[in-house]
C-alpha cells in the first residue's frame, strides 16, 4: 500500500513522490508520499461523482456509525498520531496529541449531526397545498487544506461533508502529507462505498487546480493563503459552484490598563508564540494602553525569555521549529523589514541551533511600532509579535479594527463596560475577553469577516449551511 492516494476505494501510486522531512531534525525522513498527476485527480473526482447515489442510499444510522468509527480510531491512536503530527508539522507534543483529540471529537461530533439534520413543514397560502423544505447534499466537495493543522481542519471538513451526503475528494497541503494519509487511511477502513472518500495528494498547481476547474466538483471548502484563496475563488465562482474560504488574520490583542497582568502576558505569550506562530488566530497585534505598557513588556520580555524552543518531540518544549526553510526565510525577512520600518527589536528574532539541525527561530518582540507597518498589516505566520501603544480603549479599539482581516479579535479587561462595547464593536468573526485570541471549540461556528473568510461558517451546526442545498417542495392534497 506504501504512502499512496486513495482513489475509488483502492490505493493508488502516484506519478512521483514527496519527500516529508521533520523540521526538528532535517536529517529525519518521515516517508515517501506520493503525487497525483492530472489523470489520477480526474479518476478521483469520477469516483466521487459515481458514488454520490450509493452513499445517499446508506441508511442515516449506518453513516452515523461510520463517522463515529472514524473519531473512535482516531481517539485510541491519539498519542501515536499526535507524534507523527508534530514530527512532520513541528508544534510541540501536547499540541499534536490535543489536535488529533479535537480531529476525533469533531468526527464524533458529526455522526451525531448526521441523525439530528431536520427540515420543515410548512402551510401554504393556498388551499390544499403542502410545504416541505428539506436539506439535500450539494454533490462532490474539494476538501483543500493547510498545513497548520493537519489534522483538525481536515476533519471538520471532511466529517461534515460525509454527514450531510457528500463525497469528497481530500487535497492536503504537500508540507504535511503524513497527518493526511494516516486520517485518510483510517477513513478508508470505515465502512464507506468506494469512491464516497479519496485523498489524492499534490500540488495545488495541478490537484487545486483541476478541482477548481472541474464541472463535477460542485463545491470547494479551502483553508489557506488570501492570494490563492481568491484566485480559487474566482475560477469556482465563474462557473456556479459553491466556495467556502478561511484565509487567514492579523488578530489584535487588546490589554487597557485595568487589565489584569498576569491575565494580559499569558494570553499574548499563548496567542502569539505558541505552535510557532503558525496559526490563523494568532494575536500578533498587541494593543497597550499606556499606562500599563512598560510593565506588560517588561514582564512579557521575561516570560518569553523563559520559553524553551527545541525538538517539538522533546518532554519540556515550549515552541517547536519553524514549518519548513521557506517560512523560515519570510520570517526573517519580516524582521529585518519591521527594522527597516522603525520598529525596536526588544528580544529575539534569531536562528537557533540545537542538538539536530532544524528550523528554529527565537521568538521576536518589536516595540515602538504603528500599526500603518507591514508587520502590523501582514499575516507573517511565525513567532513575531509587534506592541502597538496607544492612549485608551477608543484608540485601542480603532486600531484592532484597522486591518484587511476580521478572524479573531481579544480583549484583556476587568471593566465590564469595556468588555460589553468591545463584544459589540470588534469586527471579527470570532472575539475573546480575557482568553487568549487562538483556540476555539470545535461545536461551534468558526471563520471572519472582511479578508479573513468567505462563505457560510466552519464547524458546529452552522456547517450544514455549506455542505447542503435547500429544496422546497409543493404537493397538492
Amino acid at each position: 500500500m506504501g504512502f499512496n492516494n486513495f482513489i475509488g476505494g483502492a490505493w493508488v501510486n502516484g506519478s512521483a513522490k514527496k519527500t516529508n522531512i521533520n523540521p526538528s531534525n532535517l536529517d529525519d525522513v518521515i516517508g515517501e508520499y506520493a503525487c497525483a498527476d492530472a489523470d489520477e485527480v480526474q479518476q478521483a473526482i469520477d469516483a466521487a461523482a459515481s458514488s454520490l447515489k450509493s452513499w445517499n442510499r446508506v441508511s442515516i444510522q449506518e453513516r452515523c456509525d461510520i463517522l463515529d468509527r472514524i473519531g473512535s480510531e482516531i481517539h485510541s491512536r491519539r498519542e501515536e498520531l499526535g507524534r507523527l503530527l508534530s514530527r512532520e508539522e513541528g508544534k510541540t507534543l501536547p499540541e499534536g496529541v490535543g489536535e488529533v483529540t479535537r480531529a476525533g471529537m469533531v468526527f464524533k461530533f458529526f455522526a451525531g449531526e448526521v441523525l439530528r439534520l431536520g427540515g420543515e413543514r410548512l402551510p401554504s397560502v393556498r388551499p390544499g397545498v403542502d410545504i416541505e423544505v428539506v436539506r439535500e447534499p450539494v454533490g462532490v466537495v474539494g476538501v483543500i487544506s493547510p498545513w497548520n493543522f493537519p489534522m483538525a481542519i481536515p476533519a471538520w471538513k471532511i466529517a461534515p461533508a460525509l454527514a450531510y451526503g457528500n463525497c469528497v475528494v481530500f487535497k492536503p497541503a504537500n508540507l504535511v502529507p503524513g497527518s493526511a494519509w494516516a486520517l485518510s487511511e483510517i477513513i478508508s477502513r470505515a465502512g464507506l462505498p468506494a469512491g464516497v472518500f479519496n485523498l489524492v495528494m499534490g500540488s495545488g498547481a495541478v490537484v487545486g487546480e483541476m478541482l477548481a476547474q472541474s464541472p463535477k466538483v460542485d463545491a470547494i471548502t479551502f483553508t489557506g493563503s488570501n492570494e490563492v484563496g481568491r484566485s480559487l475563488a474566482l475560477k469556482v465562482i465563474a462557473r456556479g459552484a459553491k466556495v467556502q474560504l478561511e484565509m487567514g488574520g492579523k488578530n489584535p490583542l487588546v490589554i487597557l490598563d485595568d487589565a489584569d497582568l498576569e491575565v494580559a502576558v499569558h494570553c499574548a505569550i499563548q496567542g502569539a508564540f505558541y505552535s510557532t506562530g503558525q496559526r490563523c488566530t494568532a494575536s500578533s497585534r498587541l494593543v497597550v494602553t499606556e499606562k500599563i505598557h512598560a510593565a506588560f513588556v517588561q514582564r512579557l520580555v521575561e516570560r518569553i525569555k523563559a520559553l524553551k524552543i527545541d525538538d517539538a518531540l522533546k518532554t519540556g518544549t515550549d515552541i517547536g521549529p519553524v514549518v519548513d526553510e521557506t517560512q523560515l526565510a519570510q520570517n526573517l525577512d519580516y524582521l529585518r523589514l519591521g527594522q527597516q520600518e522603525g520598529a525596536r527589536l526588544v528580544l529575539g528574532g534569531e536562528k537557533l541551533q540545537r542538538d539536530a539541525k532544524g528550523h528554529y527561530l527565537a521568538p521576536a518582540l518589536f516595540i515602538e511600532t504603528n500599526n500603518a507597518m507591514r508587520i502590523n498589516r501582514d499575516e507573517i505566520f511565525g513567532p513575531i509579535a509587534a506592541v502597538i501603544k496607544v492612549r485608551d480603549y477608543d484608540e485601542a479599539l480603532a486600531v484592532a479594527n484597522d486591518t484587511q482581516f476580521g478572524l479573531t479579535s481579544g480583549i484583556v479587561t476587568t471593566s465590564l463596560k469595556f468588555a460589553t462595547d468591545f463584544k459589540k464593536s470588534a469586527e471579527a468573526g470570532v472575539v475573546m475577553v480575557n482568553l487568549p485570541t487562538a483556540g476555539v471549540d470545535y461545536h461551534v461556528p468558526f471563520g471572519g469577516r472582511k479578508g479573513s473568510s468567505y462563505g457560510p461558517r466552519e464547524q458546529g451546526t452552522y456547517a450544514k449551511e455549506f455542505f447542503t442545498v435547500v429544496k422546497t417542495i409543493y404537493t397538492s392534497a
